[in-house]
């Protein structure tokens, strides 16, 4: 019976000296992760290898499905764990193993040993072939194949045996964390939930911040945020979600500017404020969802004018993506669905009908000068007065 899982890592194995410190990391968000699930698990590290192992009654299912949303890991393996690993004990565990995962069915399959256990009885290559001929022997329904087998079968020989037979991809990546903390302007749509799941994806703590302007924009509008906030969560960790009043804002700018600027500047201020947010959470860089060409406000010109006013590294993980390309992960990590909902945020309000796409840098610095003597408390109360909500997974 399955009860415990081998945690398989890639990227991870090739960082040489300072390994121990992402492995550690792994082990940490595992654990976390684990804790809304069923059951008492005991997460050990262990040459190279994690092991999870249920120490009572478990859900494998959903542990499974928990351990998926975990990045670092590149595999997960149902493994069985083998107390008396004497060779004859360990055919036997394997042999009903292969039958509860396979059946039936008539596959091919190849066996790979690992023995890194030095005293015992048998050298890695032998475990092999006796193992093959072993299966051979009991499965009418196997057949070797070295070259292209349809099925991997594992022994591994430790302070105890561990066998396997099929593993399910995990996300990869690095674990969360490892990577320094970053704010993501994160909006209702599909993009900016898409590129915050891919920075966590390479080990970055995200926070995020959202812009409101109610009456313009609805609390379903709001709540959507939150509810793509806790979906990325699954991934992340719990995430502070900061909700900055930007009504007041962007009523001056719509009222002192001229309209064809409206979405730039409105955009410059969204970067200013959520700079000044991410200095104070002590982020080390800003996250947008911004694809080149994508609207107007994509456009490389107005990606330097909005960059122009932040000296805070702004990555844009999804900017040579395909709209089709966003939506595919965006599906992948269940954010879709939520996404297109149809409550609209505060950028989709105050639209200019003819929106400039290349702007010029000294016109946009003119044009709010217009506002100068207004703005900066503007700002500053917003920034005071947001609503922080903390996201955690259900």
């Amino acid at each position: 019976m399955v009860r415990a899982f081998l945690i398989k890592y890639a990227e991870i194995g090739i960082k040489g000296k300072n390994r121990y410190v992402f492995e550690d990391a792994l082990v940490r968000r595992v654990k976390e992760r684990l804790e809304r699930c069923e059951g008492e698990f005991f997460v050990e590290k262990e040459q190279g290898r994690i092991y999870v192992e249920a120490t009572g009654d478990f859900d494998p299912e959903e542990t499974m499905t928990a351990l998926t949303h975990v990045f670092g890991i590149a595999h997960i393996c149902p493994v069985v764990l083998v107390e008396d690993k004497s060779f004859d004990n360990v055919c036997k565990e394997l042999l009903d193993h292969m039958k509860d995962q396979l059946g039936d069915r008539k596959f091919t399959f190849k066996v790979f040993a690992k023995r890194s256990d030095k005293s015992y009885e048998m050298e890695s290559p032998d475990i092999c072939m006796e193992a093959g001929k072993y299966i051979l022997d009991h499965m009418e329904n196997a057949q070797v194949d070295v070259h292209k087998p349809e099925v991997k079968v594992y022994i591994e020989i430790r302070a105890r045996a561990y066998v396997y037979v099929s593993s399910v991809k995990g996300p990869g990546g690095m674990p969360v964390g490892t990577a320094g903390r970053s704010m993501l302007l994160l909006s209702g749509g599909i993009d900016s939930p898409v590129a915050g799941w891919m920075m966590a994806k390479r080990g970055v703590r995200i926070e995020a911040v959202y812009f409101h302007a109610p009456p313009y924009t609805s609390e379903r509008a709001k709540q959507k945020v939150v509810d793509l906030a806790r979906i990325i969560s699954e991934y992340t960790g719990p995430i502070q979600l900061h909700i900055v009043n930007f009504t007041d804002i962007q009523l001056a700018i719509y009222e002192k500017c001229p309209h064809d600027e409206l979405t730039i500047i409105m955009r410059r201020y969204m970067m200013r404020i959520a700079q000044t947010i991410a200095e104070k959470r002590h982020c080390l860089s800003l996250i947008t969802g911004e694809s080149v060409g994508q609207v107007a406000s994509q456009t490389m010109q107005s990606l330097a004018a909005t960059d122009n006013v932040c000296h805070m590294p702004v990555f844009r993980p999804v900017i040579a993506f395909d709209k089709n390309d966003i939506i595919e992960i965006a599906e992948k990590i269940n954010t879709f669905e939520t996404s297109i909902l149809p409550f609209e945020d505060c950028c989709t309000i105050f639209v200019a009908k003819h929106p400039v796409t290349k702007p010029d840098i000294g016109k946009m610095e003119n044009s709010e000068k217009k506002i100068a003597d207004i703005i900066d408390d503007m700002v500053m109360k917003a920034i005071d007065e947001r609503e922080i909500v903390d996201v955690r997974p259900e």
